[in-house]
C-alpha cells in the first residue's frame, strides 16, 4: 500500500487492514518455512505495509 492511500482511510479501516496484513504476513512466512515461496519479496512488502498502516495509526493517536 502507498502512504497516498493510507491516508484516505478511517482508523477502523485501518484497524481491519492492519489485522488483514498481519495475517498475510503470518501465513507467507508459514509457506516459506515449509518450502520456499515463489517470489519471497513478498514477505518483504507485506511487512513494510504492516510498519506503515501501524505508524499512521500511531501518529493519529498522538493527535
Amino acid at each position: 500500500m502507498k502512504q497516498s492511500e493510507i491516508k484516505d482511510l478511517s482508523a477502523a479501516e485501518l484497524q481491519g487492514k492492519l489485522g488483514e496484513l498481519k495475517k498475510t504476513y503470518a501465513d507467507l512466512k508459514t509457506a516459506h518455512a515449509i518450502s520456499p515461496i515463489e517470489n519471497p519479496l513478498q514477505i518483504r512488502t507485506v511487512r513494510r505495509s504492516i510498519a506503515r498502516v501501524a505508524t499512521e495509526l500511531s501518529k493519529r493517536e498522538l493527535q
